[in-house]
């Protein structure tokens, strides 16, 4: 269903300098950033009493969706 109001172009600018994914230019970038930070965030507060495994669950959630980023990134990732 949500596939029904998602876009299919570029949700992502690419980055003027480096390497990765730059600001979001639809609702659906914002929406998926907004998403990421909240998952990154709210795991660190569950785990924060156990900082082994809040490490790794934050480093995990933090580089799974980059897939996602390098699709939907306008021209892919490259070196500019």
């Amino acid at each position: 269903m949500m596939h029904l109001f998602m876009r299919k172009g570029p949700w992502f600018r690419a980055k003027s300098r480096g390497y990765g994914t730059g600001l979001p230019i639809v609702w659906e970038g914002w929406f998926f950033l907004a998403l990421h930070i909240a998952m990154i965030t709210g795991l660190a507060v569950v785990l924060h009493d156990r900082p082994a495994m809040m490490t790794i669950a934050v480093v995990l959630a933090g580089l799974a969706p980059m897939p996602i980023y390098r699709t939907k990134t306008e021209g892919g990732w490259r070196w500019r």
